[in-house]
């Protein structure tokens, strides 16, 4: 397929995994018209109950990631927060649906791990482009 994710515990791999389910949950795709990203995220969480569980799982291994990067305490429990944020919001009929396009948790937890590896493990920084 040409797609492959590095496998490797080091700083690098786990920052280009959790940039790939990012990208996966909230930006996969654009809506025709007006060219607006949305993700798995978005869409999965359209079922009710068991859409909202999965995403939820999936953002659960983006923080997951991060707790093996030995993020401190306090980042791990704010990534959570994001993450039980996101899922409260989508466990209430249309209005979470609705909050799903809005409320990236995702891409607030990239952003957490991406601000920490690019102080504590410089080598691990890429150029966005």
């Amino acid at each position: 397929m040409g797609f492959e994710l590095p496998v490797g515990t080091d700083p690098v791999s786990v920052r280009k995994r959790i940039e790939a389910m990012e990208q996966l949950l909230e930006r996969s795709f654009r809506i025709p018209g007006i060219n607006y990203p949305v993700g798995l995220d978005s869409i999965v969480g359209l079922v009710p109950i068991l859409g909202d569980i999965i995403t939820t799982a999936m953002g659960a291994y983006i923080v997951w990631e991060a707790k093996n990067l030995n993020l401190p305490r306090w980042k791990i429990w704010r990534m959570m927060g994001n993450v039980g944020f996101d899922a409260l919001l989508g466990a209430v009929p249309v209005v979470g649906d609705a909050a799903d396009f809005l409320f990236r948790s995702n891409t607030r937890n990239l952003r957490i791990v991406k601000k920490h590896l690019d102080k504590h493990h410089p080598a691990a920084r890429t150029i966005d482009g």
